[in-house]
C-alpha cells in the first residue's frame, strides 16, 4: 500500500460516471475493516488513467471492461505487460459468466454486475491485502 497505512489511492476507470459512482458506494471507504480507508481517483478517459499510472503510487485499478471507447480488459492485458510493479487490477465485468473474458487481460481479479456490494467490497480489500504484504500480481 502507499507510504502512509491510513490510506491507499485507488483508480475507478469507466466512461460511465453512474458506474464509477456505484462502484464507490459498493466498496465505501474502507472495504473491511482491517483496511485503510480509500483515496478515489476517477478516471473517465483512457489517457486519465495512464497519467494516474505515470504518476505512481496507485495501491488498485479498478477498470470497467465494458468502457468505450477503450475497454477495461485491453487496458489491463496492456498494463501488465508495460508496467513494472503494476498495481493489482480488478475488471468489471457485464456478468458473471464473462469472468472467463477477464482472464484473458490478466486481470488480478473480478467484479461482476450488478454490482453486490459484500462481493465488490471483499475483492478489492482482498486485493490491497495481497498489494501491502508484496504477494506478486498476475503476470
Amino acid at each position: 500500500m502507499s507510504e502512509s497505512s491510513d490510506a491507499v489511492t485507488v483508480v475507478v476507470y469507466s466512461n460511465s460516471a453512474d458506474l464509477r459512482a456505484q462502484v464507490r458506494t459498493a466498496v465505501g471507504r474502507r472495504p473491511s475493516p482491517d483496511s485503510p480507508r480509500i483515496d478515489w481517483v476517477e478516471c473517465a478517459h483512457y489517457d486519465e488513467v495512464v497519467h494516474q499510472l505515470d504518476m505512481g503510487g496507485l495501491d488498485l485499478v479498478i477498470l470497467d471492461g465494458e468502457a468505450q471507447p477503450t475497454g477495461g480488459m485491453g487496458l489491463a492485458r496492456q498494463f501488465k505487460y508495460e508496467i513494472d510493479d503494476c498495481p493489482p487490477l480488478v475488471v468489471l465485468v457485464a456478468r458473471k459468466d464473462d469472468g472467463w473474458l477477464a482472464s484473458w487481460s490478466l486481470a488480478d481479479a473480478v467484479i461482476s454486475r450488478p454490482l453486490d456490494p459484500v462481493d465488490a467490497a471483499a475483492v478489492v480489500a482482498e486485493q490491497l491485502r495481497n498489494r501491502s504484504s508484496g504477494i506478486p500480481v498476475a503476470r
